[in-house]
């Protein structure tokens, strides 16, 4: 099955375009936040504290929510998040001045941010047909590579004609208008996360140890992906008149080379079981990235760049299939979210650790970049035999479809 028979299944565009609208504000954040408090004056560190709040929030929130979703549904929770985040954008767009506001504001918009991440990939084996479910987690992939690119084009176009603060109320009614989109659909209405397991308890899908290695892999491609941010941002300061664009066309680039990725990776029928096309996926992906080490001048750099891209969207939408395989029963949508929380950690990892090396070396920080999926690639091929999903009762590892009616 192929892009244009998924988009024709009915709810699949309406989902996903309502999904991509109400994750925009994800791609926003952090660019807002300090345009929306620099312009009122805010000193740089606060800034830093806004928006590590709004980092830090997220990661909590996510997997509450998504077990609140495993345990009540989806319309609920994605409507009542949507409405509190957006107040969390108001806050701060009425008093981006305010250190309390400001930081307390970015909280709340991370803590509530809508599960529409989770949401979906909960719902894409009850929309799509089994054969269609790779090339769906891979269009879902694809789209995240969209999602960072536009945030930040829209962020710095509303500003420019409007107000960092008009940015910050678009955020907000992105976030609620995506949620409202997805939580009226029919899917997402009718669907229901199976019973939970007796002995789930307080960690939830976290004591399935193959998801617990699976997410901690994903976090070593985070922190890549993080450090990477730096690499080029420093790059691009040492060549500042050989490389057009500067750093936002070298993350544009790896950006594209993600999406062409996700997009072939759809388009293959695989005969692979899951867990060896992730951990396959994830060393390939550090392949990708090994000869950024050799920091060569702009121009071979930009080739780089795109070669960088092209193992993580790939990888991510092996890795969804496999959370939901994984996933002990009824706590799929919490999965999910982890993976999420996880993947975000990681970047903020890498991302600091390159920033402290940066002064120091280039190369340091070229060599962070790597280290992250190669040592997650390694522990998913060393774990490879934990990452098998276990039989199971038909539906056990995923949501079972309750469409009916």
């Amino acid at each position: 099955m192929g892009y244009l028979a998924l988009l024709r299944a009915p709810h699949v565009t309406r989902l996903l375009l309502g999904t991509l609208l109400g994750r925009l504000p994800a791609g926003m954040t952090a660019l807002v936040v300090a345009l929306a408090l620099r312009e009122a004056g805010a000193p740089y560190s606060r800034i830093g504290l806004a928006t590590a709040a709004y980092a830090i929030s997220a990661a909590i929130g996510g997997p509450v929510l998504g077990r609140i979703v495993d345990r009540t549904g989806q319309p609920r929770v994605l409507l009542g998040s949507a409405v509190l985040a957006g107040g969390g954008y108001a806050l701060l767009a009425f008093a981006p001045g305010n250190a309390a506001a400001a930081i307390t504001g970015a909280a709340v918009a991370g803590l509530c941010m809508p599960p529409l991440e989770p949401c979906l990939r909960a719902l894409w084996p009850d929309v799509v047909a089994e054969e269609q479910l790779d090339t769906a987690y891979a269009f879902d992939s694809a789209s995240q590579q969209i999602l960072y690119v536009a945030g930040p084009l829209a962020v710095a176009g509303i500003a420019a004609v409007a107000s960092p603060v008009a940015a910050l109320w678009t955020a907000a009614g992105l976030g609620l208008l995506g949620a409202l989109v997805v939580a009226t659909a029919g899917p997402a209405r009718r669907w229901q996360a199976p019973p939970r397991d007796h002995g789930a308890g307080l960690l939830g899908p976290l004591r399935s140890p193959g998801l617990v290695l699976l997410l901690i892999g994903l976090a070593g491609a985070g922190w890549t992906v993080g450090s990477q941010n730096v690499l080029f941002i420093a790059y691009a300061e040492r060549h500042p008149h050989q490389l057009p664009g500067g750093a936002g066309s070298l993350l544009a680039l790896a950006a594209l080379a993600g999406l062409l990725g996700a997009l072939g990776y759809g388009a293959v029928r695989w005969r692979s079981s899951t867990a060896t096309r992730t951990w396959a996926m994830a060393l390939g992906m550090g392949a990708c990235y090994l000869p950024l080490l050799t920091l060569p001048a702009a121009g071979p750099m930009a080739v780089l760049a795109f070669v960088s891209g092209l193992g993580l969207a790939p990888l991510l939408a092996a890795a969804f299939v496999l959370v939901a395989e994984l996933a002990p029963v009824g706590t799929v949508t919490e999965a999910f979210a982890w993976l999420v929380t996880l993947f975000a950690t990681g970047n903020a990892l890498g991302y600091a650790v390159s920033g402290s090396l940066v002064a120091t070396s280039l190369a340091a920080v070229a060599w962070c970049s790597v280290a992250g999926i190669t040592l997650g690639g390694v522990l998913l091929f060393a774990a490879r035999r934990r990452l098998q999903p276990l039989p199971a009762p038909a539906g056990a590892g995923a949501p079972e479809p309750a469409l009916a009616g």
